[in-house]
């Protein structure tokens, strides 16, 4: 009786919060929506209010009675709203994960004046060709549903939306006289899409079963649709000359030529591109979008990139104008609607060929050979170069200001806050009106995610902002859970101490790399590994975090994360010593050395099983379950085994740029290979040699070949489910 009693209850507050949203515009039913999703408990106590349009988006927030009414001119202003109620009023964390909700207060705060924060710049663009890559292979509808909602909660209008587009593909090259296997062998395999999709590799890891093909369409179509839902505009791909090399069979005369190479790859995986100057190029660019618009429609903003890490034919301006202007022409032809948005990462990083001379004529002609009210440019890594400020602020085109933050999902602590802040601020300053949004462009999520939110709110005037000491000290009661002077010190100590440096590429704990005393051919070559604080300083932020006595996801994951780092510096540390006792000849202390940094693998595979996203078990159960078969269901592990170690062929120059600190991994590949390092080494010195030269290099193939069999023959099963304490795990660590 008392259990139908307690259901009465419920059933009655239920419809009474339905019942009061009284707005049955489809703006305000999707924020409904997303609240009933994100915070089901309490979601009938939010009422959603369409208000009118102002010069950028707005929200507002005020009480009636024991219900909190979010306004806002679209869905997207009312979501941001309320995840500003959450954040600053509940101290409660939305993350990116489906797993990661904070939990709300039993009586919700009231507002006490009404409130009104209004956008500073009208777009907010998120994501990159490589997170397609690093984090989202292998997500189905229940990863996507969050994170969608999660980037409405942050205010993001402009995602890149490249899901699906194999599938429009494969229809244009069979009509155009392909075969089924010619075009399915011309992609690669689903992790390494990104790369395929913006003209750096062919054919590695194919053929693309067809299965995926149609699952992957179905799945673009519910991103679409609900993004769009939630006010945003999807940026969809199109063509930018990417073609399969068959095409120059049925189209002898095309001016069909085959692009440069990239990271080492092969030359029969070497992209072929098409002039934009020759006819067929628009003929390809009608047939796609046609097809496309069709299955996914359109807001007319679409993301092409050419000459991505890639050297044109020709450095001649005219030239480069000549292929921007064909490329424009091509799309405004299939759609006179288009804007035409392109990421700028190609000026920094071919920065001495763009930028030649310390001229910006080449740049200039590119972007400049079509109507600048057609364009809008990613400033792609303006951390490290604000390639705006080369640039006249772009010659009056608009731009979008963009974070990166991360390179290859790499789990490393790294971000330089106050940077960013002074970087934003002094870009609203003096950018000039071209400048229309702020973005991040991450490769990969993963230990980091408060830098991004943190991006985001900098597109609207929060007062929360005014100064990081404040933001610091709110931030810590929202990923805690308490409102505690320890954790409020932790943060701040992490401000002032830990995240000062920018994230660049190969940012991994050293013993997730392959081991060597020097620099070996794989990618760590050009990784950095280096930390520039204390490692003392990061473990009083976590002891003050532990003793803040905290709760919830994103209170845990912190903790993990945390002392993750701590314990991969602590490694890195005993290496250090290790090298010592290795230049001393001193076999008693290389011994000690050895056993100490073994024993902190075997603690940090424990301590990481404890996280759902931080198990390879998860990512490979993720892969399998795309397989319609179970030949399929291992083709699909073996492609996700393989980007997060050699990235390619035994050997690749990418091996260990997609490292990560990962349960499974940690224990069955990073481990296993130190353990071979250390044992060779060791047989070095009993035989009263050196390690370096033969040795080495003997180790070296060793090596490629215990990656390339861990990948290829997938030994090992692993779980997706996490076990253990968390928070008791840590405790352990520094007991």
């Amino acid at each position: 009786m008392k259990n139908l009693t307690i259901l009465s209850i419920s059933l009655v507050l239920l419809l009474a919060g339905c019942s009061a949203q009284k707005d049955k515009s489809p703006d305000a039913l999707a924020a409904k929506a997303l609240a009933q999703r994100v915070i089901p408990a309490q979601a009938g106590h939010f009422v959603f209010e369409t208000l009118p349009a102002d010069t950028f988006d707005y929200f507002t927030l005020r009480s009636e009675g024991r219900r909190i009414v979010i306004g806002g001119n679209n869905a997207n202003s009312m979501a941001v709203g309320l995840n500003y109620y959450l954040k600053y009023y509940c101290h409660t964390n939305i993350g990116w994960f489906a797993w990661d909700k904070g939990t709300l207060p039993k009586q919700l705060p009231a507002v006490a004046e009404p409130v009104r924060r209004d956008a500073r710049v009208p777009e907010r663009f998120f994501l990159n060709y490589c997170t397609y890559g690093y984090t989202m292979p292998w997500w189905g509808w229940k990863e996507w549903e969050h994170f969608i909602d999660w980037m409405a909660l942050n205010g993001i209008n402009l995602p890149l939306a490249i899901t699906g587009q194999e599938s429009v593909w494969y229809q244009v090259w069979t009509e155009l006289g392909l075969t089924d296997e010619e075009v399915r062998s011309y992609f690669t395999g689903p992790a390494h899409l990104p790369w395929h999709r913006m003209l750096n590799i062919d054919r590695w890891g194919g053929p693309l079963p067809k299965s995926w093909l149609e699952g992957q369409q179905a799945l673009q179509k519910q991103i679409v649709a609900r993004e769009r839902e939630l006010g945003m505009k999807p940026v969809l791909p199109a063509f930018a000359g990417h073609v399969p090399p068959e095409l120059a069979r049925i189209y002898p005369e095309a001016k069909i030529e085959r692009m440069s190479d990239w990271a080492g790859f092969a030359l029969e995986d070497y992209p072929w591109f098409l002039d934009p100057e020759d006819k067929l190029f628009p003929e390809i660019q009608k047939r796609f979008l046609e097809k496309e618009v069709a299955l996914y429609g359109t807001d007319h903003i679409y993301g092409i990139d050419i000459f991505n890490e890639m050297i044109p034919r020709s450095w001649e301006p005219d030239y480069l104008a000549g292929v921007s202007k064909g490329v424009y022409e091509s799309l405004a032809a299939a759609d006179p609607q288009a804007t035409w948005l392109q990421m700028t990462w190609l000026f920094y990083n071919e920065r001495k060929y763009w930028f030649e001379g310390d001229s910006d004529e080449r740049v200039k002609a590119f972007l400049t050979s079509y109507p600048a009210d057609k364009s809008i440019l990613l400033d792609y890594y303006c951390e490290r170069m604000e390639v705006w400020r080369k640039t006249q602020s772009y010659y009056g085109i608009p731009f979008i200001w963009c974070y990166l933050g991360n390179f290859g999902g790499n789990t490393y602590l790294a971000g330089n806050i106050k940077e960013i802040d002074t970087l934003i601020e002094g870009t609203f300053a003096e950018a000039g009106a071209n400048f229309k949004g702020l973005g991040s462009t991450l490769e990969g999520f993963d230990c980091n995610p408060f830098m991004y939110q943190f991006v985001f709110e900098k597109a609207w005037n929060f007062p929360e902002h005014q100064d990081l000491e404040t933001y610091a000290d709110l931030l810590s009661y929202s990923r805690s859970g308490v409102d505690s002077p320890d954790a409020r010190e932790a943060w701040e100590e992490l401000f002032e101490e830990i995240y000062i440096h920018r994230s660049v590429p190969g940012h991994s704990p050293l013993m997730n790399l392959r081991p060597s005393f020097g620099r070996s051919s794989s990618y760590h070559s050009s990784s950095s590994t280096r930390f520039t604080y204390e490692n003392e300083k990061l473990r009083e932020v976590i002891t003050g975090l532990l003793a803040a006595g905290g709760h919830g996801p994103a209170y845990e994951f912190d903790l993990v994360n945390l002392t993750r780092q701590y314990l991969s510096n602590d490694f890195e540390i005993k290496f250090s010593a290790y090298k010592e006792a290795y230049e001393a000849g001193d076999r008693i202390a290389l011994a000690e050395r050895e056993a100490e940094m073994m024993a902190i693998f075997d603690t940090m595979e424990e301590l990481l099983s404890s996280q759902s996203y931080f198990l390879v078990g998860k990512w490979i159960a993720d892969a399998r379950a795309w397989g319609a078969t179970p030949e399929e269901a291992d083709y699909f592990e073996s492609n996700a085994r393989n980007l997060l170690t050699s990235w390619g062929d035994r050997g690749n120059l990418l091996t260990d740029y997609a490292d990560r600190s990962w349960a499974g991994l940690v224990g069955t590949y990073y481990k296993p290979r130190w353990e071979m390092f250390f044992r060779a080494v060791d047989d070095a010195m009993a035989a009263g040699e050196k390690f370096e030269g033969a040795r080495a290099d003997t180790l070296l193939e060793q090596l490629k070949d215990f990656e390339y069999a861990w990948w290829k023959d997938r030994p090992g099963t692993f779980s997706a489910t996490p076990k253990g304490d968390p928070i008791a795990l840590v405790k352990k660590v520094f007991e």
